[in-house]
């Protein structure tokens, strides 16, 4: 019984590890936006039960995600140094198992979005369930795969103010656009740890097809994502709170540059994980904007 109980925990061990729990930064990168979505649909006063729907979701789905990842990469990350002890490219999961997990993941993420569900709703999830499935795909084909990741990636605003308002306007689309340049910049700086193993074994990332250019392109990126908040958050009525969480979010961003400049494997490393706190700085902005008008605006 002793060696069912370790044995079982070993299991437990691998699918967290095949998930990413034991990583939360691509939770948090997901995360964020949603939660700029939906304070800003709600105007700062978001329905309690659809955040925390949202929170889960954005939880099982990024898991979904890692594991279909991993399958769909299973023969190229056993050839990348920081992804070769991975539990399919170490083979210590199967295939089989993988798969197994990745549906039974996307049916708790159906079930937590059951009381949302309306026509509108039942399209964007399976919108973003095809997303899930085939950006793994796209480092094949895509020069910047990067940005079909933002859309991934960012997904959850559309369903946020789906959720919210039971509609989706174009400023859903402009916040969708920001995230997609947020996630070229964080995904590139990520994609620089790998640029080497990468192009021995042919697959297609921003930093190879940015080259040299790589820095200047993720500096541009996170100026038009702040652009594009900015002037999305401007049009609902958001002052100078929002704007403060702007301002600290590119200080954060100037910081980044420092980090990468050089493009040293792990300090690239290093500014992708810090983006956590670009997210939550914008976030703040946007929520004590709200909370010091009393959620309203007018």
């Amino acid at each position: 019984m002793r060696l069912s109980g370790k044995s079982l925990r070993e299991r437990i061990d691998l699918y967290e590890r095949l998930m990413r729990l034991d990583k939360p930064i691509g939770i948090l990168l997901l995360l964020w936006p949603t939660l700029w979505a939906l304070w800003l649909s709600a105007l700062g006063r978001p329905d309690w039960l659809v955040v925390w729907i949202f929170t889960l979701g954005t939880v099982l789905m990024r898991s979904a995600g890692c594991v279909i990842n991993d399958f769909a990469d299973r023969r190229f990350d056993p050839h990348v140094a920081r992804t070769s002890d991975r539990p399919l490219a170490a083979r210590r999961v199967s295939p089989r198992e993988a798969l197994v997990l990745f549906f039974v993941l996307v049916v708790c993420a159906a079930l937590v979005v059951w009381p949302l569900r309306s026509a509108l709703m039942a399209g964007l999830c399976g919108a973003a369930l095809f997303l899930a499935v085939s950006y793994p795909l796209t480092k094949r084909f895509l020069a910047v795969p990067q940005a079909y990741l933002g859309v991934a990636f960012g997904f959850g605003i559309p369903m946020a103010y789906a959720a919210e308002l039971g509609k989706v306007p174009a400023e859903a689309g402009w916040l969708l656009l920001a995230n997609v340049f947020w996630a070229i910049a964080y995904d590139t700086e990520y994609a620089m740890v790998d640029r080497a193993d990468d192009l021995r074994i042919g697959i297609r990332t921003s930093a190879i097809t940015f080259g040299r250019a790589d820095v200047a392109a993720v500096m541009i990126c996170y100026v038009l994502a702040l652009a594009l908040i900015g002037w999305t958050g401007s049009r609902v009525g958001l002052g100078v709170p929002f704007h403060a969480g702007l301002a600290v979010a590119a200080a954060i961003a100037g910081y980044h540059y420092t980090l990468i400049r050089d493009r040293d494997p792990q300090r690239c490393f290093t500014a992708f994980r810090h983006n956590n706190w670009f997210g939550a700085s914008v976030f703040a902005g946007i929520a004590a904007d709200f909370l010091m008008s009393h959620g309203v605006v007018q």
